[in-house]
This record gives structure tokens, C-alpha cells and sequence, in this order.
């Protein structure tokens, strides 16, 4: 049996499984998406937001990029912000990243890893450069990157309190709160790294008009 092909089967029992337990399982969740989460989380296969939630199906809109960045030209982010805040209306909206992650330690190297992804990884880059003193000042490299992990978070919390999205809708709503949160690997654990409130200050820089 080819691999894909155990993808498949094991769709199987699972969706025979979820009958069991309610044979309207699928018919309930296929009516309406009503989120109270958005998750902008990273792409590594081993932090699925609803298994580490304990969450079902419908429960939290995703977004998954490396690392999970906040870029300001990245349309397939701001697209996913926009539905949720906009039209799904969602209350939070989380970035969670992971200690351990492939992205951030790529990103402290001097590795060459062809233009589009050094591209990508260059936002983390930034992220280090401007908190240099601190990061060097931590000899162990895990540690480090850890540290790293978690100042990525929170640089990502803050971009997203920049956009017009979130303040557009701080105005009209008082609504989402926005969350960083680091995902533990080695024992499972969700570290709150930083909270903002709707309507908390934002840099007269990158405040709009219509934000006031």
C-alpha cells in the first residue's frame, strides 16, 4: 500500500468513527463556520492547532506559513485576516509559534537557502538584529533560538496591531484581542508570550485616520 493510500483509509475510519459518536456529526459542521479563533501558526507538520487545543473542526480558522510571520505584502495572510476579522468576526486571533523551529534557526545561520526562502527568512533575521545584545548575550544556541522563537512571536503580535484590519475593526467592535503563545515540542506545553487588548496603543506611525 503506497503511503498516500493510508492517508486515505485512515479518513475512512476516522469519519466511521465520528458517526458513531453522532451520526449528525458531519451534517452539523458542513452548515455553518462560526470560529471564535484565528490561528496564524507555523507550517512545521508537528503543531496541528486543533489536536494541541483540544479542539474540533470549526472551531479555529487556520493560517500556517514557516515560522509564522506577519508579513504586510504577504495577500495570502492578509486575505485570511481580513475573512476572519471582517466577516468571521472572530474574537482572537493568536500567533503561535514553537520553540524548536526549523525557520528561526535557519534564520540565525548564515546558511545560503536560494532567494525565496532567504527572502521569507530574512523578516527573522531583523527580528534578531534588532535585539542583538540580548540574543548574543545567551552562549547556549538552543536557548537562544528559544529566545528567539518567542521575540518572533511577539514581533508578529505587534505587525498585526499595524494593520488597518485589526484597527478598523478595534474601532467598530472593540474586537479581536490578539495572543502570542510559543508551542513546546518536548512536553506539549502552550507558553503565552504576550496579550494585546482591542483598542491598546499602536505607534502614531502606523496609526490610520480613521483609527482615531
Amino acid at each position: 500500500m503506497k503511503s498516500y493510500e493510508q492517508l486515505l483509509n485512515a479518513n475512512k475510519e476516522w469519519a466511521a468513527n465520528k458517526l458513531l459518536i453522532n451520526p449528525r456529526y458531519f451534517k452539523s459542521l458542513a452548515k455553518v463556520q462560526t470560529p471564535e479563533f484565528l490561528w496564524i501558526g507555523c507550517s512545521d507538520s508537528r503543531v496541528p492547532a486543533n489536536e494541541i487545543t483540544g479542539t474540533e473542526p470549526g472551531e479555529i480558522f487556520v493560517h500556517r506559513n514557516i515560522a509564522n510571520l506577519v508579513v504586510h505584502t504577504d495577500v495570502n495572510l492578509l486575505s485570511v485576516l481580513e475573512y476572519a476579522v471582517v466577516h468571521l468576526k472572530v474574537k482572537h486571533v493568536i500567533v503561535c509559534g514553537h520553540y524548536g523551529c526549523g525557520g528561526v534557526k535557519a534564520a540565525m545561520s548564515n546558511g545560503d537557502f536560494n532567494q525565496v526562502l532567504n527572502m521569507w527568512l530574512r523578516v527573522i533575521k531583523d527580528v534578531y538584529r534588532n535585539n542583538r545584545e540580548a540574543l548574543d548575550a545567551i552562549t547556549d544556541l538552543d536557548r537562544r533560538a528559544d529566545k528567539l522563537v518567542e521575540l518572533n512571536v511577539k514581533e508578529q503580535v505587534e505587525k498585526l496591531c499595524k494593520t488597518s484590519i485589526i484597527q478598523n475593526a478595534w474601532k467598530d467592535r472593540q474586537g479581536p484581542d490578539i495572543h502570542g503563545w510559543a508551542y513546546g515540542l518536548k512536553d506539549g506545553i502552550i507558553n503565552p508570550i504576550i496579550e494585546i487588548k482591542a483598542g491598546s496603543y499602536v505607534d502614531p506611525l502606523y496609526k490610520y485616520d480613521f483609527a482615531e
